[in-house]
């Protein structure tokens, strides 16, 4: 959602956090805003623009020498929730107001929803205030600028001001009453603390602030922070101190760089045998041995497995639920997270619920984590992010070892989510001796292939993909057909397509396609077939051949040198042939340079989508 920045310390307050807001541009783009305390002002300074941080950075530009001194301030990047993309909806909003056309003498930066701003703002209204935006958040503002005015320290002031909102959020505030201060606090929404020398840093992801510092606090839900350029310091909502340890994050900050790509997406793509490598080591050896000692769970006692998840992670989730089952023969539900929360699910102590979450913050995997504890599941988060909320909600942690993922659209992160997962497999299906010994390790060197076998597919693809756009150029909608794996492959190819060109697009079991979805082809809705392995290849040719002699123009996903496939297919994109544990893996990387080419082609941002968030922390 919405991307949150702060800076107390030197005279590049200004630098470091359009620096922090453009690697935090993913979070939101509606539009972008800063606040600046400036010593001896009568009111806070601003700059607010709407659209790209490309608009606020040229703004900011023309008030080069009058920001030149500021030490103090917050940043913001939108998207939005409650009002329309304006200048007067973006953030900062302001309280404490001097007069018509001034900033205020309090502003306020917020990810997250005030769910009873209604009420608030008609309070706030009976008492006089009046309100220059659509937003929740600008409740926040005039609630803290009236205890601010009525001589409350800045902490306290937000302190108090937390216990009349219901909902969640991430804010932070600055005032000119203490202009070498901000404070902020989080609930249900993600918030960091960088610590520096003689200068301390807010943000809402780690990445924001790589180029600055390696050192950071976690905030907990409930907390409150305070950060001055020699000290930042957290305390409960009753005002006590809490000590918490530092931490180190060990990503590289040329990882959140382009390196030469032309988009995130592209580069992540391309990151995705390196992100494998990564995740797999250590707890895979050459010899297919797998070793998941960091999981501090019992796993042996496991009767059933439920994995909770929302949009990619949900199909890495299918996937695991494919290799579970077929190794480890243990029953796995997939559970969409948002209605997992309010599906009264049943289980116990013996099952395990497997919670996936490339931010570690998403709020409604978060929600079903909190509903297994009610009935005694026991969880194991697997996300990318060191030190989230759901490592510290979760019984064990397996982290994807990928770094940074900045596009909307998640690529390395899917397939190192599923390599957890059939670790996973591999693990369960040796502690319940459902694979002979010789069997588990044949399928663990199978999967130490994996980023090989990708490398080969993305050389193997080099100028193919492009073919394939132009089956699109007039495409009103697109069919992605797979069986067993591959289905949810094809589930993932159609919401890569749709996510980033905005082509309506579907995934279905191939077999499922005379049931309905076959009354949409035609020649303008091209259908993407992923071939697979064995029988079920058989049959998915079967399938397609009836939408070909329907006129639709396929694409086949298929080895190369696949007869079959160049038969009914326009386009066969290849993709090597793989070991059985990977087919549906490898099959997704060519679904994910597809969706990206016919998104440039249209002529479209393919690492900011329209409408979406990398990181979704509000229901």
């Amino acid at each position: 959602m919405c991307g949150i920045v702060g800076y107390v310390g030197r005279e590049r307050c200004v630098e470091v956090l359009m620096e922090g807001l453009r690697h935090l541009e993913y979070r939101g783009y509606d539009s972008a805003g800063l606040a600046l305390a400036v010593p001896g002002a009568d009111e806070v300074e601003q700059v607010k623009r709407v659209g790209p941080l490309k608009e606020l950075a040229e703004a900011v530009s023309r008030h080069n020498g009058h920001f030149a001194q500021v030490r103090t301030g917050v940043g913001h990047t939108r998207w939005a929730t409650h009002g329309r993309p304006t200048e007067a909806n973006a953030h900062p909003h302001f309280g404490g107001y001097a007069g018509d056309g001034a900033n205020g003498t309090v502003a306020v930066v917020h990810n997250g929803i005030v769910e009873n701003h209604v009420e608030l703002k008609e309070e706030l209204r009976g008492r006089g205030h009046t309100f220059r935006s659509e937003t929740d958040t600008e409740v926040i503002a005039h609630l803290l600028a009236e205890r601010v005015e009525a001589g409350e320290p800045l902490r306290e002031a937000l302190t108090n001001t937390l216990r009349r909102l219901q909902g969640s959020f991430a804010v932070a505030a600055v005032s000119v009453r203490e202009p070498e201060k901000v404070v902020a606090a989080r609930h249900q929404s993600p918030l960091v603390v960088g610590l520096g020398d003689g200068e301390n840093f807010l943000a809402s992801a780690v990445q924001a602030l790589l180029g600055e510092t390696h050192r950071f606090l976690f905030v907990e839900n409930g907390e409150v922070v305070e950060i001055t350029d020699s000290s930042a310091r957290i305390y409960t909502m009753d005002g006590e101190p809490v000590e918490r340890e530092t931490f180190k994050v060990d990503w590289d900050p040329e990882a959140v760089e382009l390196g030469g790509y032309e988009d995130y997406m592209l580069k992540e793509i391309h990151e995705q045998p390196a992100a494998l490598q990564a995740t797999l080591s250590g707890r895979l050896d050459a010899d297919g041995v797998v070793d998941l000692s960091e999981v501090v769970l019992d796993l042996a006692s496991v009767e059933r497995i439920v994995v909770v998840a929302c949009g990619t992670a949900y199909h890495a989730g299918l996937l695991g639920k494919h290799a579970i089952e077929k190794y480890a023969r243990i029953p796995v539900e997939v559970a969409v997270a948002s209605e997992y929360r309010y599906a009264d699910p049943i289980g116990d102590e013996k099952t395990l619920v497997i919670a996936i979450s490339q931010s570690g913050e998403t709020s409604d995997t978060l929600a079903a984590v909190q509903t297994a504890r009610e009935f005694g599941g026991r969880v194991l988060a697997v996300t990318n992010t060191q030190g989230s909320l759901i490592t510290r909600e979760a019984d064990a942690v397996l982290l994807t070892k990928t770094g940074p993922e900045i596009a909307v659209a998640s690529t390395k992160t899917f397939l190192a989510q599923t390599t957890i997962l059939y670790l996973v497999a591999l693990e369960l299906a040796r502690l319940r001796g459902a694979l002979s010994k010789g069997e588990a390790l044949e399928i663990g060197r199978a999967l130490r292939r994996a980023p090989e076998k990708v490398e080969e597919t993305l050389d193997l693809l080099y100028g193919r993909v492009e073919e394939a756009v132009e089956l699109f150029e007039e495409a009103r909608c697109a069919l992605f057909l797979g069986r067993g794996a591959s289905h949810a492959a094809a589930l993932e190819g159609a919401l890569k397509l749709k996510e980033i060109s905005y082509i309506p697009a579907e995934g279905y079991p191939a077999g499922e396609m005379k049931h309905g979805p076959i009354a949409l082809v035609d020649e303008r809705c091209p259908v993407i077939s992923i071939l697979g392995e064995g029988l079920q290849r058989e049959k998915t040719l079967s399938n397609v051949e009836e939408t070909v002699a329907r006129g639709a123009n396929v694409i086949a996903v298929a080895h190369k040198g696949d007869t079959d496939a160049g038969r009914i297919a326009r386009v066969t994109l290849p993709v090597p042939e793989t070991p059985e544990i990977l087919g549906a893996l490898v099959a997704s990387v060519p679904l994910q340079l597809l969706a990206y080419h016919v998104a440039k082609d249209r002529g479209l941002n393919v690492d900011k989508p329209r409408n979406l968030a990398k990181s979704v922390t509000v229901e």
